[in-house]
Formats: structure tokens, sequence, C-alpha cells
């Protein structure tokens, strides 16, 4: 991929020839629907601005703490920023796109004709930050680290269907895929790039972390110059930074420093940023959005809260059931239970009816099911029949409401009798199996503020005899937990891409249930969702796609995994006047990507 002339690519397609299968293309970047926005030789992306000066410091803020230098590893917490301040990727995604990447490392990619493979040309300037020239030594290097037992399993996941790297040339590497499909090429730009100098120097994955801590190497604009462990990391600019003149960094990464600090609690830290301790808030908290962002400083205009509309794809955030544990392994026990949560009162009451309910997997896209099953996704369906819920068939993904006509009573009243069905019954004011066992659960909270939302679901399964407890844990422990999956329930988010793919794996299936660190939260191992999954990696069409995704949306719906929570169309940020941003944002992004192009105005 990328910044080639027309000639150049060319030749480079000539040279290739000899030593690589047929192609169907060369370019300088890639699509889902072989589309692209930004033609060759384009300047730079269009939610960037050319008035974007450079200079000054930006002061962020992060909960928690950290304890080593590699974000690519299971144990432990890295630092924010590591990606992609520091570690860079072979192509980066255009945000006003679909699903669409353009090179970075890579400057130039061939997709072979059966689509069994995809070569990659590395940009000759492409240096790590200690001067050395990336090679395709390094390309391999990274493919085989991450996809060993040495990196987070996420990666073993995610690169499963790239067989192996093979190095052509010093500058050239081809990738072989285990079995073709249509994003697959595009999941080979995904590749963080790694030095194989400096892991082979220093471990990749330290025992007992000794080494942990070490400043690591990358390619990105920045590199680490002060660490207080547990408590702020500086980045600053790199002066000899190599790609600060190609059109995908261009009015990017700004700053000429940026420190992230770190607080315990998102109480604290708020009053930390209206005090001036850092320059920017991503806010995801109602009550602090409509109440507690009040003051001097925005009064005088120093300080700024703003809303910037976005088109993502909004998955799924929910309270997440462990199903690995026996009192959640029935679902009629977790339909009931999703029956006890009262949003329409908690939206009105807690977040000032600014939410939206999710209603799918694929909230706020065209992936997400409506109605019933339509012709082509009965056709994925109807053989798994027998395995399935009637109402994958019968019932369109409607979530349980209390507004009128429906109520709470109606609701805890269904609730009661799965739960009887299911076994339990109320004895002396408690919920009780055969065996005379309590039904008591915990749910873990990493973010106090989320206490209030649920000592109102905890009140109501009280009323169906559930002993519930919660907790706000630290966050580094609560990351510990939630890797090993050591909960009963958590609330998490299932976020989605433009176009859903390999990464389905991670959340869904049955090998990721039982691989500690993946995103398989619920433990779902069900066939009929492996093979769903499969459908949508490898769908040929984006209607074969949309497709898929709907038949998984309906089944996942149907087993209860979750109690469906609420969504934004927006991001809410505050931030310090100082701080100047381009006129508009781009369609499908996170608030950390439209922040690389702001600036400082001095």
């Amino acid at each position: 991929m990328i910044r080639m002339s027309r000639l150049q690519s060319l030749a480079c397609c000539c040279l290739l020839s000899a030593v690589l299968p047929a192609v169907c293309w060369a370019a300088h970047g890639v699509s889902i629907d072989g589309r692209l926005k930004y033609p060759q030789g384009f300047e730079r992306f269009e939610y960037t601005s050319p008035q974007a000066k450079s200079g000054g410091a930006l002061v962020l803020h992060d909960l928690g703490s950290f304890e080593k230098m590699n974000p690519f590893t299971l144990k432990g917490e890295a630092p924010h920023g590591l990606t992609p301040y520091v570690f860079e990727t072979l192509a980066v995604p255009s945000l006003d796109e679909p699903f669409a990447q353009y090179g970075l490392i890579a400057q130039d990619i061939v997709l072979a004709e059966d689509r069994k493979s995809v070569t990659l040309t590395l940009n000759p300037k492409a240096r790590f930050s200690d001067g050395t020239q990336v090679t395709a030594e390094d390309v391999k290097f990274s493919l085989d680290t991450l996809k060993s037992d040495q990196a987070h399993p996420f990666y073993q996941m995610y690169f499963h269907d790239i067989e192996a790297a093979e190095v052509v040339d010093p500058r050239t590497v081809r990738f072989r895929f285990v079995r073709p499909n249509r994003e697959l090429h595009m999941i080979a730009t995904q590749l963080p790039v790694l030095s194989k100098r400096f892991y082979t120097e220093n471990p990749f994955n330290p025992v007992d972390g000794k080494g942990a801590m070490t400043t690591p190497v990358g390619t990105g604009p920045y590199v680490v110059t002060d660490v207080q462990p547990g408590k702020s990391i500086t980045y600053k600019k790199n002066p000899e930074y190599w790609g600060r003149d190609l059109a995908v960094r261009k009015g990017m990464f700004n700053f000429d420093a940026i420190v992230i600090k770190y607080f315990k609690d998102p109480v604290v830290s708020l009053e930390a940023f209206k005090a001036g301790e850092f320059d920017w808030l991503f806010v995801n908290i109602s009550k602090q959005w409509n109440r507690d962002l009040t003051g001097r400083r925005f009064d005088n205009g120093e300080l700024v809260k703003q809303v910037f509309p976005h088109a993502n794809n909004a998955g799924m955030q929910g309270f997440v059931f462990n199903t690995r544990k026996p009192l959640f392994a029935d679902r009629l026990v977790r339909q009931a239970l999703g029956l006890a949560f009262d949003f329409e009162w908690t939206n009105k009451t807690l977040f000032f009816s600014g939410y939206n309910r999710s209603n799918s997997y694929f909230a706020n896209s065209n992936y997400a099911a409506t109605g019933l099953p339509d012709a082509a996704e009965l056709k994925l369906l109807e053989p798994f029949r027998a395995q399935l819920p009637a109402e994958v068939f019968t019932q369109p993904l409607t979530p349980p409401v209390t507004d009128p006509p429906g109520s709470l009573r109606t609701n805890m009243q269904a609730a009661k009798a799965l739960l009887e069905q299911a076994g339990w019954s109320i004895k002396q004011g408690a919920l009780v199996n055969a065996r005379g066992e309590r039904f008591r659960f915990e749910i873990l909270l990493v973010d106090a503020s989320f206490e209030r939302v649920i000592a109102s679901y905890a009140l109501n399964l009280g009323k169906l005899g559930i002993e519930v407890s919660y907790r706000t844990i630290d966050p580094a422990l609560y990351a510990d937990r939630i890797k090993n999956f050591d909960f009963d329930l958590v609330v998490t988010v299932f976020g989605q891409s433009q176009s859903p793919g390999n990464e389905q794996r991670d959340y869904w299936t049955s090998p990721a249930a039982g691989r500690k660190g993946s995103k398989n939260l619920a433990g779902i191992a069900n066939p009929v969702v492996d093979a769903l999954v499969d459908a949508i990696i490898y769908a040929d069409t984006q209607d074969q796609l949309t497709t898929a995704c709907r038949a998984l949306d309906r089944v996942l719906w149907y087993g209860y995994y979750v109690v469906p929570n609420w969504y934004l169309a927006n991001h809410r940020l505050a931030y310090a006047a100082k701080l100047k941003h381009p006129a508009r944002p781009p369609l499908y992004y996170s608030a950390d990507q439209w922040l690389d192009t702001w600036w400082l105005e001095q």
C-alpha cells in the first residue's frame, strides 16, 4: 500500500509478477467494497485541518495504573497511548469510510487473484525510533510473535486465518492465508510492527515482570521520555519521525508532548479536570455531563463542553452473565433476570432521558436485525432450528419495557414464572433451588458512579428473592479478574466496527470462551454461534455479511447472555478552550481518534 506514483505502482507489479501468483490489483489503499474516497497522491484526510499548528503540550488522564510497557501481552496493564503514539500498524483507517485503510509503513499492496495471499512493499523511509530501518523481517517477526502464546490471545484469534508471513526481499513481505475472506488482506495491514532487534535484545513477555518497564522502541510519532510507574507517562514527539510528511499523517499528532496522568476514581478525576490538572475529558456519565460540568472555568470560557456526532456502529453494552457459572447456565434464568431491569425508569431518573435502549448487538447500524427473519436469514438459520429457541424465528428483537402499556410489575411476574420453570422457588422470602441453595451473586464494577444504576436493579432482583451484592474494585484488580473470567456479572461494551469480521471470533466463539483474556466474557460456547461467526467472516458480498450479522444478532439476543443497556449516537467531550479542532469530525471514529487531529492555540 501507498505513496507511490501510478508508474511506480505499475513497475512494482511487474517486478513482483516473477515471484508472485497472478494479481488482481495493487493500490495505495484498500476498502471492504473496493471503492476508495481518497485517490492516489491525495493531500490529507478531509477531517484534518491545514490550519493545525504544531507545538505545546497536551495533558490527558486515565484511570487505574500500569506496570508494563508492552500493550500486546496478557498479564498486567500498559499505559494508555502506546498505540498509536509509539507503535504503528502497516496501514491506518480512513475515518470517513466504512472500512478503508491507507498505507503507512506499507507503501503498496498486491492481492493475489485467488485471494489466498497478499504482498506488501514497505516504505523505504520507515524507521524505528532507534534509527533502524523497518524490514520485512520485522513484519514477519511481528506476526509470528503476536500469533504465539507470548502475546495476548486476542491477536491469535484476530490473525487466525493468516497462516504465515514470508520474506520476499528486505522491503517485501507476503502473507499467506489459510482461507480467503473479503477483509483478510485488510486485517493483514492492521498488524502492529515490532522491532525484531529490540525484542531479541529485550524479552517480549518478561518472566516475573523483570524488564517489563523497559522503554519500548516503535515507529510512531512519539517516544516515551518520562515514566512515573502507576502515576504518569510522558510522550515527546520524535524530531526524526519518518512519517510526518505522509498524507495519512498530515494535520495529526500536533502536540510536542503528551502527558497522561493517572487517577483512581472518575469522580476525583472530574474535579481534577475542573481544577485544570488536565485538558480533555471524554464524558460517559450522564450525571457528570448534565450536572457536574459547571463552575467558574466553564462560566468564563476556559473550559468548553461540546457534543460531536458520529455514525458508529454502537454494538452492545449490557450487564453480562458469566455462563461458566452454574447459576447462569440456564437461559430461562438469564431471561428472567433481564426482565428485572427497568431501563425507562433508569433513563428518565438517572440519565436525564439522554440514552437510546440497546436493541441489537449491532445497534445504530444496518447490521441490526429488524422484524422477523427474511428469506436470506432463514437460509442460514433453518439448519439449526432444532438447536435454537423458537423466539429466533417468531419474535422481533424487542427489549422489555415498563412504559405503558407495559409495567415493571408485569415484567417481574413474568420473571418469577420463568424462575419457577427453571426450578427456583421462593421460601421465606429467599429464592432457592430444589437443594435449598440460595440464589445469590455479585456484580463487579470498576466505576463507582455506576453503583447508582446497579442499586435500583439489585433492588428489583431482591423482590424476586435474589441476594445481590455489588462493589467497585481497583481498576488493575478489575482488569485481572476480567482476564481470568473471575466474576458473576459485569458491565461491558462489545464494540463493533462498520464492517464486522474476524473480531467476532474473540467475542462469541467456543474457542474464545476457554481462552483467558478473550472478549467472550459471557462464556458463549454454542456451535450455532460458531457457524454464524464463520458466515460473517467468510461472507463474499456485503449482502451476505449483513444477512449473517442479522442472523447472529437474533441468536445472541435470544440466548439472553446480556441484559441490554443503552447507547449514544454522539461523543460528549469537555476540554480546555486553548485546544482547537478541525471544523468537522469524521463519520466513524472514537473520541481518541478525533483528538489525534487537534492542536494547541498558543
